[in-house]
Parts: C-alpha cells; sequence; structure tokens
C-alpha cells in the first residue's frame, strides 16, 4: 500500500528544490498534484505501451501534430508540424513541413549549445522502435504501417547481429531537408496521421542525447515539450517541471458552438501562455482508499477515476456529495473510449490453441463469466456490459449492437465443457481436461481491493462451471512484462482507444502484432486478412463489414472475453481551473491552472 503522505512530501520538496519555473516573482510555484493508481513501467517511448507512462511522455516529447483539446468531435492540428501533411492521392507517400525555430530542453547532452528540432529528429524517433536493442512493445504496430525499408533495417541487424544502422537511408521515413520529413508505405494508409498526432510514442528524440546517456535514457526523457523531469524515484514519485526553453504557445481551441463548457474554457483561458501552472507532481498509490483519501484531505488537486467503491461517496445519483459541493469540489462523470477485457494466452498448453476442445473451453469460460456482476461489485454499477473490441467515442462504435461477448449463460457454459470432454471424473467437484489431467486456470491479478473483487467473482463464476481456479497476485508492472513475454495464462486488463479509429482496437487479434497489441498472441489468418483490409481500406460500408467479421471470428475462437465499457468520475478542488478529460490522447497538464484565490486556507 502506498502512503497517502507522499504528497506532502512532493510539496516540500518542490518548494525546497527551486523547479525552473515561470510564475510570478514572489509567488509559489503552480503545483498540480495526483496520483496514478498504476506506476510507469519506463519514461524512454519506444519502451512503452501503458497509459499511465504514456501519459508522462505525452507532456515531454511532442508529435508532428495534436488533437484540439476543446474540439468534439476531434480535430487534428499541426503541434510542431508548419500546416497539416500532404497526402499523395493512394495515401502512400506523406510529406510533412516542420516549423523552424523549436528547441529541445536544454540538458548536458547539447554541450551548452541550444538544439533545434530538425526533421532528422522524427527518422531517428520512428528508426529507434525497429532497433532490435529496445525491444520495443509498438514495434508490431509501427510495423503493420509497412514504411518502407524499416523492417528490412531491422533484419539486417537480427541476421549480422549488428548494432542497428541509424545511418543508412531508407524511403520508409526520410528527411528531404533540414525542415521537410516524408514517410512512405508499401500499402494505402489513408488514417496513417492519426499515428502522427501521438506525441506520447510518436515525439521527436535527439539522436546525441540517447547516445550520450545509454542504457540510462529512460531517465533522461528530453524532448521539445511544455515540460521536462525533475524528479523520479521509480514507481513511486514523478514530478514534472515547465520548460524553460518551450517556446511561446498560447491557448486557443474550436470547440463546437453548442458546446457550453468548451466555450466556456475557451472565453477564459484564450491567449494564456503555455502551460500555465510550473509543476506536476505524481505520486503512486495504487490502492483506492489511500488515494481517495489523499484528495478528500487537500494533500491531491485532483482525482482522476476515482476509486470505484468511493463513487457513491463522490457523486450519489451523478450529482458531487454536498459536503464536497460545499467545498467547491467538481465531479465529472467520463464515459470513456475504452474498457476492460480478459484476455487468454492462445499459445499457453491449457486455455490457448486452436483445437475445437480448446475453442471451447475458451468460450465456455466467456459464458460463465458474470460481466454485470463485475460491473456491479468491482465497479459500483459504473459500466456498460461490452459487446466487443469497438469503444464508445470511435468512429464504428454502435451502442444498439449486441454480440455473445455480453451473454452469460452457464448451463451453455457446461454443455459446451461436457460435449468436448471437460468432465468431473474422481468425485472432488472439478472437471478435468478431456485427457483426464487436472484442468486449472491460474489467472494473474493484482493486491488493489478492485482486482481482488474481480478475482473474487471469476472464481465464484468458474466454480459453478466445475474449473478450478488459481489466483497469481503480482504488481501490474511485473504482469505487464510476464504478459508481454507469454507467460501469463489469463488476466484481466483494460484498454483505451489512441485515435478516433475503431479500427485501432482491432490490431489486438493483429497477428503480426502478437506480443504487442496482440497480447493474447492469436493468430488466425482469417482475420489478419481481414486486418489488412481494415489498415488499407477508406472508412464506408466494405471497412465496416470487415470490422463486424472480425467480431465474428473473435467469438467463434474467443482469445478474448470483451467484459465492459468504463464509465468513471474524475473530480477536481476548486483551485484546478479548466479541466477537460481527453477523448484519445494523453497531454492536457499544459492547458489547466491552479488558481491561487480558490486553494482553501488552512
Amino acid at each position: 500500500m502506498r502512503l497517502a503522505t507522499r504528497f506532502v512530501l512532493a510539496l516540500a520538496l518542490a518548494v525546497l528544490g527551486g523547479a525552473a519555473t515561470a510564475q510570478t516573482a514572489g509567488a509559489p510555484p503552480k503545483v498540480l498534484r495526483y496520483a496514478f493508481e498504476v506506476a510507469e513501467t519506463s519514461l524512454d517511448p519506444v519502451k512503452i505501451n501503458d497509459n499511465y507512462s504514456r501519459t508522462l511522455t505525452a507532456h515531454l516529447f511532442e508529435g508532428l501534430y495534436r488533437y484540439d483539446h476543446l474540439a468534439r468531435p476531434v480535430k487534428i492540428k499541426p503541434l510542431t508540424a508548419d500546416g497539416m501533411p500532404v497526402a499523395s492521392a493512394d495515401f502512400r507517400t506523406w510529406t510533412v513541413k516542420l516549423k523552424p525555430g523549436i528547441y529541445f530542453a536544454n540538458d548536458p547532452a547539447f554541450k551548452g549549445q541550444k538544439r533545434e528540432l530538425v526533421a532528422q529528429d522524427y527518422v531517428y524517433a520512428f528508426k529507434r522502435f525497429a532497433d532490435p536493442a529496445n525491444k520495443s512493445p509498438v514495434w508490431p504496430s509501427l510495423d503493420s504501417d509497412h514504411l518502407l525499408g524499416l523492417a528490412e533495417l531491422r533484419k539486417a541487424a537480427l541476421d549480422a547481429k549488428q548494432p542497428f544502422d541509424y545511418d543508412r537511408e531508407i524511403d520508409g521515413v526520410r528527411a528531404l531537408d533540414r525542415y521537410t520529413l516524408q514517410f512512405k508505405v508499401a500499402e494505402p494508409r489513408p488514417r496513417f496521421h492519426l499515428s502522427l498526432a501521438s506525441s506520447d510514442l510518436f515525439g521527436a528524440v535527439a539522436r546525441e542525447v540517447v547516445e550520450f546517456y545509454g542504457d540510462k535514457i529512460d531517465a533522461h526523457p528530453v524532448g521539445t515539450g511544455p515540460f521536462r523531469l525533475a524528479q523520479w524515484r521509480r514507481s513511486s514519485f514523478i514530478a514534472l517541471e515547465r520548460s524553460p526553453d518551450y517556446r511561446e504557445t498560447y491557448y486557443d481551441a474550436e470547440p463546437g458552438a453548442d458546446d457550453a463548457e468548451g466555450q466556456a474554457l475557451l472565453a477564459r483561458f484564450k491567449g494564456r501562455r503555455l502551460p500555465m501552472v510550473d509543476r506536476i507532481e505524481i505520486s503512486i498509490i495504487e490502492e483506492e482508499q489511500p488515494r481517495w483519501l489523499s484528495f478528500v484531505g487537500g494533500e491531491a488537486d485532483f482525482a482522476y477515476r476515482v476509486g470505484y467503491q468511493f463513487a457513491p461517496q463522490a457523486m450519489p445519483n451523478g450529482q458531487v456529495a454536498p459536503n464536497l459541493a460545499r467545498r467547491g469540489i467538481r465531479g465529472y462523470t467520463i464515459v470513456e473510449s475504452g474498457g476492460n477485457f480478459f484476455y487468454f494466452n492462445m499459445d499457453d498448453a491449457t486455455v490457448g490453441g486452436y483445437t475445437p476442445e480448446k475453442v471451447a473451453l475458451r468460450r465456455a469460460i466467456g459464458l460463465g463469466i458474470d460481466t454485470k456482476g463485475i460491473i456491479a461489485y468491482a465497479f459500483n454499477g459504473l459500466g456498460a456490459v461490452s459487446q466487443g473490441p469497438t469503444m464508445p467515442n470511435t468512429s464504428a462504435y454502435d451502442p444498439a449492437f449486441k454480440s455473445e461477448f455480453s451473454d452469460y449463460d452457464p448451463a451453455r457454459a457446461n454443455a459446451l465443457l461436457d460435449l468436448y470432454g471437460y468432465r468431473e471424473r474422481d468425485g472432488d467437484g472439478y472437471r478435468k481436461r478431456p485427457d483426464g489431467t487436472p484442468l486449472v486456470i491460474k489467472a494473474a491479478t493484482t493486491p488493489q481491493q478492485r482486482d481482488r473483487k474481480i478475482a473474487e467473482v471469476l472464481t465464484k463464476n468458474m466454480k459453478t462451471l466445475g474449473i478450478r481456479m488459481q489466483q497469481q497476485t503480482a504488481q501490474w508492472p511485473e504482469h505487464l512484462k510476464a504478459a508481454r513475454a507469454g507467460k501469463l495464462q489469463m488476466w484481466f486488463l483494460g484498454l483505451l482507444a489512441a485515435s478516433p479509429d475503431s479500427g485501432g482496437s482491432y490490431a489486438r487479434f493483429d497477428g503480426h502484432q502478437a506480443g504487442g497489441q496482440n497480447i493474447a498472441r492469436v493468430k488466425i489468418p482469417e482475420i489478419d486478412a481481414q486486418y489488412a483490409k481494415l489498415e488499407t481500406l477508406p472508412d464506408g460500408p466494405e471497412r465496416s463489414a470487415a470490422l463486424r467479421e472480425i467480431d465474428r471470428l473473435a467469438i467463434a475462437y474467443m482469445p478474448y472475453k470483451f467484459a465492459l465499457n468504463r464509465v468513471s468520475i474524475d473530480m477536481a478542488q476548486p483551485q484546478l481551473v479548466g479541466y477537460r478529460r481527453p477523448l484519445f490522447w494523453n497531454d492536457w497538464w499544459q492547458y489547466v491552472d491552479i488558481d491561487r484565490n480558490a486553494v482553501p486556507q488552512p
């Protein structure tokens, strides 16, 4: 359990540390304090794919494009790019101009010189994902874009057992001149520009910084973003401070005319220089209770995803509780662009495989999981039963769509197990495999109370089916490492859509991305063929048909049991102003302010 008092210690460190800020002379720095429920895994973009690490890197690095913070529906705008990308008619070539005069945060690697951002920095950043030495979990996803020559460059390093050749030019990503970048892909990619709006992963990286720090690079994330790293105690505390080298950037946005909240935020902040806060302090507090107490006790300015067990106390019937409202605390009910699922390791000897009896076992387990019970017990009713991988707020989401993913039918599950030879044989009440050996399902979980409740429901559900469960408890980052290596059998995970394109969630079925986005390691040629269509087709009926065909095959083979679409609660103290939860992107700290006049006085 992490102690909420870390917030108090962190504040003291901020005052004593003298962070580089641009606050009014004599005034204390504006500090945004809150907690992550899960520890970061790294600060090096090539080594991460979890939401919490990506939230940090999104504020340190900058991609070519960004999402308009207030626009709904979303709009993509230039960030370091000078205008929108120019795509060829066949969507195989994308050309981007950079704005001159953007600089990296000062760092010893630059030997006292100001370091301007150039096109080659993005070339280097993209190539790093292909370098085998980095073991990037994002490489399978980037490889699916088929940037010309990039996979071959990686293969050459692997075959020769030599360091990756960053100096070798390829057509797939190259600098045409100091400020012009070009991407070329083997097949049409009508939505390629969406990847370029991912500062958390595809932000510019200076080669000399990576070479200067070597294997310590994850502790030295040097980018062009609005913040820089000030302090890092791994899996415990992270502080970012305003980058004094950040260029002049001002608050602007295009909320819809009928978006009252967005229009009010724009009216209040338009023209303000960004970022508006001087320092961000993140503590890792995994348990819901101390995280909630740190917020209501005033040690945190913000509560991201209020612990579900405290939702009735925080916002009963969807309204901020009177005792909190009197203090000026605001609440936000969020229909997330994400959800949760169970995955089965398709390489596992027990739950994996494609033979009829293995498929039957997974489908029976899926039918036997009481998702409504999980939502009620572990999520306090916040969420909707999932119908599949298409996430809310994305292009193909249909709230009226119904699939077998939502079915809870223990009778049917038991009949399926009986039919395929999973029977109880020795009077102990538990089924055996068709060959008579013990059947034990090992599910990963964490010590957090919510995960313990999910494990409790799952164990109860499986006992109804006569299946023996073993819960394997470890910290989330440890499980993630094991999952990527294919060493877990079954795990309950969350997902967030990274763009408005529904097709992104279907990368979990792409055989070429096994071990990356495809954490179940599923490899089904029919699905791969449909996924290839998703990548190349423009939005329209043919692409929608490919999505539905993947849904059908996913239900038939059941590598994942999609469980729920999340609804969550965020809360803000009165001094935190300007907050609006992003739909798909991870950067928002530069758009909020701390109103010193609203800070509660002791």
